[in-house]
């Protein structure tokens, strides 16, 4: 699933630095981005980037292609409703999308196929078509639902990947800490990454050295 297309969907969890790399890399790796962005996403990156995203599509993408360099038409950002948009059909929308973060409400409404905005529509879409959905939730503690949410949502073949970063790589920063979480997102899209190094991979070039 290398078609160098990905649907990137970002809502109102806590997360905003993660949204933020992931779509960086993704950018950098020359794929197609497809963005859907929430209401209460927005409000998030107020407040923890300080960044007002446009609320037209078609100036939050120009907002992001400018943000990251990109080429022209390389970020596409559809509107809640926008029902004719590549990602809300299984004849045109990528195999690939990763939610991040992943509000627990969105969890909810994808575990039922609720498909009430373009966001829960897409993910519904990649499911049906047997692509590759990854949700990154950020919220603690999980109650019996969440959990249950996320079980159901394993059992038919999504990923499950919190925003939870391990700390053997001894980070020094936020930004490290960011980098562990969106390194694995890579890794579990099949891109070739070089934010984290794999576990074993450090310890055995130094002893290769020895």
């Amino acid at each position: 699933m290398t078609d160098k297309r990905i649907t990137l969907a970002i809502t109102g969890a806590s997360g905003a630095p993660y949204a933020l790399r992931l779509l960086e890399m993704l950018v950098a790796a020359e794929y197609q981005v497809y963005v859907l962005i929430s209401s209460a996403a927005k409000v998030v990156f107020t407040a923890e980037e300080d960044m007002k995203i446009p609320a037209r599509p078609d100036a939050a993408a120009a907002f992001f292609t400018q943000h990251f360099n990109a080429r022209e038409g390389q970020i596409t950002v559809c509107g809640k409703e926008e029902w004719f948009s590549p990602v809300a059909s299984g004849s045109a929308a990528p195999k690939q999308m990763v939610v991040c973060p992943c509000s627990t409400g969105t969890l909810s409404a994808i575990a039922c196929g609720a498909s009430d905005n373009l966001i829960e529509r897409a993910a519904d879409v990649v499911m049906k078509e047997r692509g590759q959905l990854i949700l990154v939730p950020r919220e603690m503690p999980l109650s019996s639902l969440h959990l249950e949410n996320m079980l159901r949502l394993s059992q038919m073949g999504v990923t499950i990947m919190p925003a939870a970063p391990g700390f053997y790589h001894q980070p020094k920063t936020i930004a490290d800490l960011v980098d562990f979480v969106v390194a694995r997102i890579l890794d579990h899209l099949g891109l070739d990454q070089q934010l984290m190094a794999r576990w074993g991979y450090q310890a055995h070039s130094i002893q290769s050295k020895e």
